[in-house]
């Protein structure tokens, strides 16, 4: 149903949403102009935006390849955004037929968009849910019907903790989603860091506090990794996103940190 100034319900007409803009990023055609007014603010302020974001979604399309090589068939997406090509369960299902997917997120496109999608596939669907409660995500009943928790399970974190300020507790939302895991439970997460460019993570966060319907809190590498606690990390750890098991094709950047966005997987703790 349209909302105000056209757009459907539930959508704020004056703040790009940051699902919206990572499609734009990425190429994608559900995104509205107020997003790629908002993208081109960020494009202003780091010129190769669209080659990280892409890069990001590389680095989830070899974390997915490597998960289910792994022996991990069940995944669970947090944030997971609009759909766009190589999609965790398009990867997921390529590398290991009968994989099991279940999306979160809460903007209404990325829900709407993700329906349509899977709506012929019993192996995938998508939850209306925040992160932010972790007990309704884990008990809605679309995740109930297609994760078995007596199995192995990776909840995947792509870019999405930075959207979770300190006073939202990003550490007790992963705790809380590493609780629910079995003994062969994975994380993979993505977050981008004000290490080595804090004027450029500066410069986003006041962007996405201004613009965008949630700001961005860049962190530092030892707080990031605070966020696997109770994890330990497969090898090469925690790295910037090209760096992270490349594929022989795939091209190094001279300067990885320009790439300032941390990955990294890790296995449940024994």
């Amino acid at each position: 149903m349209p909302g105000s100034a056209g757009l459907p319900q539930g959508i704020d007409p004056d703040k790009a949403s940051v699902a919206r803009m990572y499609d734009a990023m990425l190429g994608g055609e559900h995104n509205f102009a107020i997003d790629r007014e908002a993208l081109a603010a960020f494009t202003a302020i780091d010129p190769q935006v669209r080659t990280l974001a892409r890069a990001n979604r590389d680095f989830l399309g070899r974390a997915v390849r490597f998960l289910v090589a792994s022996g991990v068939r069940q995944f669970i997406d947090l944030g997971s955004g609009i759909p766009t090509q190589g999609n965790v369960h398009e990867v997921a299902q390529a590398a290991g037929p009968g994989a099991r997917v279940v999306y979160v997120d809460n903007d209404p496109v990325a829900v709407a968009h993700s329906a349509s999608l899977l709506a012929d596939n019993p192996d995938a669907d998508i939850v209306d849910g925040d992160i932010r409660r972790p007990e309704e995500v884990l008990s809605a009943p679309q995740l109930r019907k297609l994760i078995d928790f007596d199995q192995p399970v990776a909840v995947l974190m792509i870019t999405i903790l930075h959207f979770i300020t300190p006073d939202e507790d990003p550490a007790g939302i992963v705790a809380a989603f590493r609780d629910a895991l079995p003994g062969e439970g994975w994380l993979a997460l993505s977050h981008a860091t004000n290490q080595d460019r804090p004027d450029t993570a500066a410069a986003v966060g006041k962007l996405y506090r201004s613009k965008a319907t949630s700001p961005v809190t860049a962190r530092s590498r030892d707080e990031i990794s605070g966020l696997f606690d109770g994890f330990d990390l497969v090898e090469p750890g925690l790295t910037y996103v090209p760096l992270w098991r490349p594929d022989a094709e795939d091209e190094i950047p001279e300067n990885p940190s320009e790439y300032w966005v941390y990955a990294g997987v890790g296995r449940k703790a024994g």
